[in-house]
């Protein structure tokens, strides 16, 4: 899992977003931001995550909470995503998944009998002034958004 560890410094990042506009973890301080991590854009986990932060964005803004997808697509693919779903939050493309590897979401993965790397499903909350709050890393895609909101309103 994670290599990161709640109450440390979330590692800094610069990325493209759907737009094609540089988007930095630092334009967000002062802020709270859920950083989440997903595998691939359009397939049909991600999408059930997504739709499910879509849906929470208004108790997100009202929790005065941030949301970031990251995902090794590229821009093209995230503004497909984005256009097809009606996402209402800023995905970023971290296609050589330098990102991913500084919050140690990139690993070895097993599915159907092969191994390959690719992206642990995560989400890290970061606070107000640039800590990780707390990890998201046992949930399911349909209920990720409830898991958050959930930590969120305790």
């Amino acid at each position: 899992m994670p290599t990161i560890k709640e109450g440390e410094t979330a590692p800094e990042f610069t990325l493209l977003n759907q737009d094609g506009e540089s988007v930095s973890l630092a334009d967000f301080k002062g802020q709270k931001v859920l950083v989440y991590f997903y595998p691939k854009a359009s397939t049909p986990g991600c999408t059930i995550q997504a739709c499910g932060l879509r849906d929470s964005k208004e108790q997100l803004d009202d929790l005065g909470v941030v949301v970031l997808g990251i995902s090794p697509d590229s821009p093209k693919r995230l503004i497909n995503f984005i256009n097809k779903q009606s996402l209402n939050f800023t995905l970023l493309a971290d296609e050589d998944h330098a990102v991913c590897e500084k919050y140690g979401v990139w690993q070895l993965k097993k599915f159907m009998g092969r191994e390959n790397m690719g992206v642990v499903r995560t989400s890290f909350l970061v606070d107000e002034s640039g800590n990780i709050e707390h990890i998201f890393d046992k949930f399911k895609t349909k209920d990720h958004h409830e898991v958050v909101l959930n930590y969120l309103n305790k």
